[in-house]
């Protein structure tokens, strides 16, 4: 249990790093004749502020009148507009945060007119979070204690996200999140649930988007919410590039023995990262490339465990698994501009994840100490994922008025085999299967976007098909505990057809913001007849997903912001999936076929206070859930193996508070603080887990307050030296039937530029204090577990970089 002193001693000593964006604004609008509404030509268009009208932009209209200001910060300035033969026209201009285009629509200029009266109103700032109070975006460059990991290890560090035991990303205290990249689902990241993102190179990444309160353009499925993984891409002209290798070590010492007769956990794990970016740009045409490769040896699991069943029986086993993962990407693409007006590329992904995973579980009785069984296991998957994507974009002559039309095609293949042996006091069984699954994913989309002179609106379509065939053969061993019919087939299909529109209003006190999106979805799901348990199932309904945004600003520098989103998920196919897969010897995992979406209505109330180094975000946020998707544990009758199946488990809460607190505090010193303290509450339900045989499990209603504390700072030392403490502290919370322990870690981050800055070094250590591990306590139908996970968390590594 972490010691309350050691929280107050990292406040009080702990500095934090803070992340920035600057909004920017791109102005536009057509001079004409008051009288005869006619084009005028070449007028001088100068913009200055309104608070003590210095001069900030300019220019010439063309020879159509149309003119345009790019490049400009969010504030209140004034519009001055003269041409020889007409009188000064002067109006006020809101620049907003909500759009990054403005169109002020026809300027009109009469003969003899006064000019407008000038009004004195001062400006605001942006930052890290964006002036909707819906997304937060952050550059990986500035994560040092997270340098050279994956994108998932630096994404724990950034606010109200934390990371499951098993891998999985968590907004808010959920893991029902939709993960892009470049803003669009792929077979890497997982087109339902979250896949892989431990093994993708954060080297690779610009900066990571948190969506928590997406509009009506975004896929309606997440119902906490949007991470979107953006690509490093240069476009500067000519020849550059960068070039990167970063190594580690990780659990460079025991923590845990293990228990007798089994083989050595992995120790002194190596980890290597080389990565290439290179970028050709000539006049119209810019190309690119990305290459990364990474390498590690993990100690993925090392969890302790003892089992105590109703009847008196105690058993302590241990799950040690080492995991080799090799991850090869390639990415490329062209960039064309046409002409002023139209712009093409086309770019193409490929991706190569193997892993391997060598295993050992021993059982053991936990009076008498003696080996009850020993489980060895091999895991061999392979993935292959290929994307290809399409996009022509046409840009009308008012800035940001532009249709995109694209389309993506992904196709993911998993080949994986898995060996497992079963050595018993009186015999030996082995067990093996092969499972082969190719995912095809085709997306069209058609987005229209036209600025207002206060907002724009949007519209678009989209149509998705896709398909997932699957077959898995098993090849039973002596004494096999599963049914010698758990192989065949299955054909996973999926139609969804969507229309989307948001409209977007900014005034000097209101913001709106109202957008609905229909999806029509059809899921077919077909299995082999001979299935014992499981039929071919499937879904089809029509649903909108409005989404709301009202906002009030009390002056420059504090807004009021209501949100309202309705949500889904929908189950994955993995989810659905009929084959039997251990998990454990005595713990296996299966699907569920008549497992349907969950619906999610989210409200939340946001508050946000800047000042010139800093700002302060508070929301409180409630979302209520029906159809809960979870996972039921229920033993097989007069057996001690559990079955492990996704149920809906009926209706669910999530209620909580979000305080993120930013500040520079010296020019060598700034920091950041987010808060989440959330109450997890699922009602009493009852399921019932249909394989191998009809069990029905009952659980009362279960309530749990938990949330996390994150602290950040950074450093910034003579020589270009820059240093990164962070410290992560997760509360207690509700998993499926059962309860997590709290966690603590620190990490240390150290960079250095050199070579004129176009070199860089950096050295870092995660969980440096080596203190994080996996408490739960799971209570079952018959029996209860106790566990700790003494799991790889300690890393330490070193890398280097090169821009040319």
């Amino acid at each position: 249990m972490i010691k309350i002193k050691h929280l107050i001693l990292t406040f009080l000593f702990l500095p934090f790093a803070a992340w920035s964006q600057q909004h920017i604004v791109t102005l536009s609008g057509t001079v004409k004749d008051a009288k005869d509404k006619s084009s005028i030509p070449f007028v001088n268009v100068l913009l200055k502020n309104e608070k003590d009208s210095t001069f900030v932009a300019g220019g010439l209209s063309n020879d159509k009148g149309l003119f345009s200001i790019e490049n400009l910060k969010s504030g209140n300035y004034l519009l001055v507009v003269s041409y020889m033969g007409y009188k000064t026209r002067i109006q006020q201009v809101l620049i907003g945060n909500l759009s990054n285009f403005q169109d002020l629509g026809t300027i009109a200029l009469e003969e003899d007119a006064k000019a407008l009266k000038e009004v004195v109103i001062s400006g605001a700032q942006g930052d890290g979070l964006n002036a909707k109070m819906d997304k937060k975006s952050f550059a990986l460059a500035g994560n040092i204690s997270q340098a050279g990991g994956s994108v998932l290890q630096a994404m724990k560090n950034l606010p109200g996200v934390t990371v499951t035991p098993d891998g999985k990303l968590e907004l808010r205290g959920s893991d029902k999140i939709a993960v892009l990249m470049d803003g669009k689902q792929t077979a890497m990241t997982g087109f339902g649930g979250q896949t892989s993102l431990d093994n993708i190179p954060a080297s690779a990444i610009e900066r990571i988007e948190i969506i928590n309160n997406p509009s009506a353009k975004f896929d309606a499925n997440g119902n906490a919410g949007i991470i979107n993984i953006i690509y490093k891409k240069n476009k500067q002209e000519g020849f550059n590039g960068k070039i990167g290798l970063s190594s580690g070590l990780g659990a460079l010492w025991q923590r845990q023995e293990n228990l007798p007769g089994i083989r050595p956990q992995y120790q002194g794990t190596p980890k290597f990262n080389p990565s290439v970016s290179l970028n050709y740009r000539k006049n119209k045409v810019n190309t690119f490339f990305q290459g990364d490769w990474l390498y590690t040896r993990t100690l993925n699991r090392n969890e302790f465990a003892e089992r105590t069943y109703d009847n008196g029986d105690r058993i302590e086993q241990q799950v040690k698994r080492n995991r080799i993962t090799t991850y090869a990407t390639a990415k490329t693409g062209i960039d064309w501009t046409i002409n002023e007006n139209n712009t093409f590329n086309i770019s193409g992904l490929f991706n190569r994840e193997k892993i391997t995973d060598r295993g050992d579980i021993p059982y053991f009785n936990s009076i008498s100490k003696e080996r009850l069984r020993l489980w060895q296991f091999l895991e061999d998957e392979v993935k292959y994922t290929a994307t290809a994507s399409a996009n022509y974009s046409h840009h009308f002559q008012q800035p940001g008025h532009q249709l995109n039309a694209s389309f993506n095609y992904t196709f993911h293949r998993e080949d994986e085999k898995y060996f497992f042996t079963n050595i018993m006091p009186s015999f030996t069984g082995e067990d093996s299967f092969k499972l082969l699954s190719d995912e095809q994913v085709s997306d069209l989309n058609l987005d229209y976007v036209r600025p207002l002179k206060y907002g724009r609106i949007e519209g678009g379509l989209k149509f998705r098909h896709r398909s997932i065939p699957v077959n898995m053969q098993f090849f039973p061993g002596l004494n096999s505990p599963l049914d010698v019919n758990a192989g065949g087939w299955a054909d996973y299909r999926e139609t969804i057809p969507a229309l989307y529109g948001n409209y977007v209003l900014e005034h000097h006190k209101f913001e709106l913001e109202a957008g609905l999106r229909l999806e029509y979805v059809k899921v077919d799901y077909k299995v082999n007849p001979g299935h014992n348990t499981y039929k071919s199932d499937g879904y089809q309904y029509t649903k909108p997903y409005p989404n709301l945004r009202l906002a009030y600003k009390l002056d420059d520098r504090n807004k009021f912001s209501v949100f309202y989103n309705y949500r889904i998920d929908r189950p994955n196919e993995v989810d659905i999936r009929i084959f039997p897969k251990y998990d454990e010897p005595e713990l296996i995992k299966v699907g569920n076929p008549a497992l349907r979406p969950q619906f999610t209505s989210s409200l939340e109330l946001g508050y946000k206070n800047n000042w010139d180094k800093g700002y302060l975000y508070a929301a409180l946020y409630q979302r209520i859930t029906d159809g809960t998707i979870t996972r039921i544990a229920t033993p097989a009758p007069g057996s001690n193996i559990l079955y492990n199946i996704f149920q809906n488990a009926g209706r669910s809460f999530n209620s909580g508070m979000e305080l993120i607190f930013q500040q520079k505090l010296a020019d060598w010193f700034s920091l950041n603080t987010n808060a989440n303290i959330y109450q997890n509450t699922i009602n009493a339900f009852s399921v019932e887990n249909k394989y191998p045989v009809p069990v029905i499990y009952s659980a009362t209603k279960e309530q749990l307050i938990s949330g996390n504390l994150k602290l950040n700072g950074m450093f910034k030392f003579a020589g270009k030296f820059e240093a990164q403490l962070t410290a992560i502290y997760l509360a207690p919370d509700i998993i499926p039937q059962g309860k997590i322990d709290s966690r603590f870690s620190m990490d240390l981050g150290l960079k250095k530029s050199i070579q004129k800055g176009a070199g860089e070094l950096f050295l870092n250590a995660t969980d440096l204090l080596n203190t994080l591990s996996i408490r739960k306590n799971i209570t079952g139908n018959g029996f209860r577990m106790q566990s700790r996970d003494y799991y790889e968390t300690q890393v330490f590594r070193f890398g280097y970089s090169y821009k040319f």
